[in-house]
């Protein structure tokens, strides 16, 4: 299925909700893994990206994130993404989605989307983003409260190997 077409469809069910949990809660969304997603017979790599960025969409606005921030016409940029993958996901597989974001500090949100079918964990997309007002970085305190628990790990480490390959 097409990003694009995917993006609608979860916007049309998400607006059923619009600002029913608050921006530091955990939302679910499902999808049908479709042939258009497979290589042969499994989920191909850029599709993982797809529905992160569709739950992330569904993310926004169940939290009333994205209206909120068409309001002030401030927008968001991935500045990274880090795919970890535990298990294949199948063909006409129902994958449900689980975001939230797991840490904010000064410059940066980090959302965690974890992608499960049934009980087991197959994949994990972390995104790293900045919400922007034309060249100047909003702090994302202000949109979504304060995160006071430290960096986890991973995310230092991350950022750390982010830091040390930066590209020129």
């Amino acid at each position: 299925m097409s990003g694009l077409l995917r993006n609608l469809l979860t916007l049309l069910r998400a607006l059923r909700h619009s600002r029913s949990v608050g921006p530091q809660s955990r939302t679910l969304v499902h999808f049908r893994v479709t042939p258009l997603d497979t290589g042969i017979a499994t989920l191909k790599s850029d599709r993982y990206l797809q529905m992160a960025e569709s739950a992330q969409l569904d993310f926004g606005i169940r939290t009333g994130l994205l209206p909120d921030m068409l309001r002030r016409r401030y927008s968001f940029v991935n500045a990274s993404q880090l795919v970890r993958f535990a298990r294949p996901v199948r063909l006409f597989d129902r994958v449900a989605v689980t975001s939230k974001v797991i840490h904010a500090d000064a410059r940066c949100a980090y959302f965690q989307h974890v992608f499960s079918v049934g009980s087991l964990v197959h994949a994990e997309v972390l995104v790293k983003m900045k919400f922007k007002k034309g060249r100047l970085t909003i702090a994302p305190t202000e949109l979504l409260g304060d995160f006071s628990d430290p960096k986890p790990a991973l995310l230092q480490h991350w950022d750390d190997a982010l830091a040390a390959a930066a590209l020129p």
